[in-house]
């Protein structure tokens, strides 16, 4: 159950890679994203946005590029509003205005995709939070998505592992969950964004676990708890250890939820889905 739940939340995946326009007054909220903003003021804010982002201060995070104009600047600060939402299950009219604003900003096939994209893992986001059903606006939004942007969208693999999560936890479709979390892999190997990358190890080897082969499930997650270390996405190296504890045995399972659960503490309870399977084990009568 436990990893069903870690899995379907999707760990720090959401907003894993936002547009950019290198022409823009934009910044990219990831450390590795494409169309790096020239400029000493704009790449200060692009290193706060990403240090905020990464210890799970989005409201924070967004407020930084409330000043910033255009399209771009609305689908990233969208886009940490979503993940606001997914991980702590609050915010959601915060994430809808945005979603409102960056929809209407939106002037390009490109641009009109990615706040699809944004809107239909909103919609995911609230689903499989119990918050409200929306799997229909999840999948039509993500489909709309699809024929917007190119096969060579910057945004085409994170838009292939969002719709591999609908197939996976929506659909209840493995098999063509993990033909599109390879086809997310594969566009970021391509496109070096090392933090979508360490989603998609992490959820193919969840569906590998899911068939019991523990060995390719180990070496996914390693490699995704690598990932998130090296980069220091703090908020999601939590679900990337409890998901490894799974295929280890003692004692390095439970050094492993230890070291989640600390971290589940520094960070206040987030992500808050992790707080069952971190509860303290109570001690012996």
């Amino acid at each position: 159950m436990h990893a069903t739940l870690n899995g379907a939340r999707g760990g720090g995946n959401v907003a894993d890679t936002a547009m950019s326009d290198a022409s823009s007054s934009e910044v990219v909220t990831g450390p590795d994203g494409p169309g790096r903003p020239a400029g000493t003021a704009r790449e200060a804010t692009r290193t706060a946005v990403w240090r905020l982002r990464s210890r799970g201060c989005w409201a924070d995070a967004a407020a930084l590029l409330a000043k910033a104009h255009g399209p771009s600047a609305a689908l990233e600060r969208t886009a940490l509003l979503v993940e606001r939402c997914l991980y702590t299950g609050r915010g959601w009219a915060e994430a809808e205005d945005g979603l409102r604003q960056a929809e209407a900003l939106a002037g390009t096939d490109e641009e009109r995709g990615a706040a699809a994209c944004e809107r239909g893992h909103l919609a995911y986001a609230s689903t499989v939070l119990g918050v409200r059903d929306r799997a229909d606006e999840a999948r039509s939004a993500l489909g709309r998505a699809a024929a917007l942007l190119s096969p060579a969208a910057p945004g085409r693999a994170l838009l292939d592992y969002r719709r591999g999560l609908i197939s996976e936890h929506i659909s209840d479709a493995p098999q063509a969950a993990r033909a599109a979390y390879r086809r997310a892999h594969a566009g970021a190997t391509t496109g070096e964004d090392r933090l979508l990358l360490s989603s998609t190890w992490r959820h193919l080897a969840g569906l590998a676990l899911r068939e019991g082969e523990l060995a390719e499930a180990r070496h996914g997650f390693t490699q995704s708890l690598r990932l998130r270390e090296e980069l220091g996405f703090l908020v999601g190296t939590a679900p990337a250890l409890a998901s490894l504890a799974q295929t280890e045995g003692e004692p390095e399972a439970s050094r492993l939820l230890a070291e989640a659960r600390r971290l589940f503490r520094l960070l206040g309870g987030v992500p808050t889905w992790l707080a069952d399977q971190l509860a303290p084990t109570p001690e012996p009568l």
